[in-house]
């Protein structure tokens, strides 16, 4: 199929429904691409083909993506037989005997994994380089990142190999690698994809999963398919009124939009992604919609220092069933510097500590959410500054204080959606002067999901991405 890479998932899904091409065609399609990119890339690390090979000749569910190709992010997401990393050398052993409940999702939608994807070490950074599985690499630009700590995902979906792939997002991990990679990036609600009966680490509530992908139809899809309450849930996302699928082709009406630059640090932004915010911005005027300039007006400093804390015992907490899984401690090489400090601090927590720690976050998450009062979507950029060459930043060979340092300048806008638990979503609307994506971030109230999918569907329509290719494509 050589033009494969040119369709999205539920593109790709018609073809099979209408018996053009095979799954088993498609899946030696994403292999084939697999096999080309993957030495430039290294964005896949684990190859699960023969599984794959498998699946696809046999019965498949009557999902929406029927077929489809798909890969999943090596982190916090079990497989079946396959090895989970998290990006450490310390968990180069694990073997998952059973799917997780998500992994079950997207079984049942009709995607088929073909491999596993690259990430940071316990997906702490925002970029992909770790010592255990290696840089990920921009198809954009090789020598750029590709974000994190999703950039493995975010990779292979960006060079045709697949047409979305499993992300997960804590602090920015899918909104980021979707910015460095020219896709589309959804942070859902918390909740509203499940993580369980495996989601001990999912950071209470601050972490979610969904999908990186190239058109906002296949993301709406994919959120329908996984994105309802599983049986027992203690916090259930609010329900949804609609199809996400059908609010991509409704017009979102004119909504009250606030767009800013303004960071935790008070550092400017890079002058070009400001430019690009302020375009952004007069083309959602041009759409008729009443746009303002006005920041959230939180207390950045204040919300920081109280995720501290109940972030850092939160890491300690998880590795320490990672520790009672493997049998024993990570040896002094097994562990990055930055992952080191993590554990330590969090090892230091007293549970008086975290628990006032979550309490904080929770007045404060309050003032974030306050902000919605009178708007429907908050504009920013996603990243600060233009997309970091591979090294810049560099958990690996960095003092921990530097790689947060540069981190800070170069991601200051994601974080707190998370702590809110807002939808927040990363489209790919500009391009700087050296080829490389700028992605614009659009928040929205709690729960609010289809307001920022039919604004989607209207900017992709309006300020459509499609047709622009990396330098590693298809």
């Amino acid at each position: 199929m050589d033009n494969y890479s040119d369709f999205d998932g539920l593109g790709l899904a018609q073809l099979v429904a209408t018996k053009q091409v095979t799954p088993a065609e498609l899946v030696e399609a994403a292999i084939s691409r697999v096999e080309r990119h993957n030495p430039a890339l290294n964005a896949v690390v684990y190859k699960g083909f023969d599984d794959a090979r498998a699946r696809a000749t046999g019965a498949l569910p009557d999902g929406p993506f029927r077929g489809v190709p798909f890969l999943i992010k090596d982190l916090a997401m079990p497989v079946a037989g396959w090895p989970r990393t998290s990006g450490s050398r310390f968990a180069r052993g694990v073997i998952d005997a059973e799917d997780g409940g998500l992994t079950a999702r997207y079984r049942d939608a009709g995607v088929i994994p073909i491999g596993k994807t690259n990430t940071p070490e316990y997906g702490i950074t925002g970029t992909t380089e770790s010592a255990h599985l290696g840089p990920c690499r921009n198809p954009w630009n090789p020598g750029h990142i590709a974000g994190g700590s999703s950039g493995g995902s975010a990779s292979a979906v960006a060079a045709g190999i697949v047409p979305m792939g499993h992300a997960s997002d804590g602090l920015g991990s899918i909104r980021i690698p979707a910015a460095c990679c020219g896709l589309v990036g959804l942070k859902v609600t918390r909740d509203r994809n499940p993580n369980m009966p495996d989601g001990y680490d999912y950071t209470y509530g601050l972490v979610v999963d969904h999908v990186v992908s190239r058109t906002v139809r296949d993301s709406a899809a994919m959120l329908d398919a996984t994105g309802y309450p599983e049986p027992f849930s203690p916090y259930p996302a609010p329900p949804k009124s609609g199809l996400y699928l059908d609010d991509v082709s409704k017009s979102p009406g004119r909504l009250r939009i606030a767009w800013s630059s303004e960071t935790a640090n008070g550092h400017p932004i890079d002058p070009e992604i400001q430019a690009a915010l302020e375009r952004t911005a007069d083309l959602l005027r041009r759409l008729g919609h009443d746009v303002f300039e006005r920041g959230l007006g939180i207390d950045y400093r204040a919300l920081y220092a109280a995720r501290g804390p109940a972030g850092a015992a939160n890491f300690a907490a998880g590795m320490a069933r990672l520790i009672d899984e493997i049998g024993r401690e990570p040896e002094p090489d097994e562990l990055e510097p930055l992952t080191w400090a993590s554990l330590k601090s969090g090892r230091k927590v007293s549970g008086a500590d975290a628990l006032r720690s979550l309490q904080d976050m929770r007045m404060l998450n309050r003032a974030t959410l306050a902000a919605f009062a009178d708007i429907d979507v908050y504009l920013s950029p996603v990243l600060g500054t233009p997309v970091p060459e591979i090294g810049h930043i560099d958990p690996v060979n960095l003092e921990p204080r530097e790689v947060n340092r540069r981190q800070g300048r170069a991601f200051p806008f994601t974080p707190p959606f998370n702590f809110s638990g807002q939808p927040s979503l990363s489209l790919p609307l500009e391009m700087d002067a050296n080829g490389l994506p700028i992605g614009m971030m659009f928040t929205a109230k709690y729960a609010d999901e289809a307001t920022l999918f039919r604004l989607a569907g209207q900017l992709e329509k309006e300020a459509p991405w499609k047709a622009r290719r990396p330098q590693v494509w298809g």
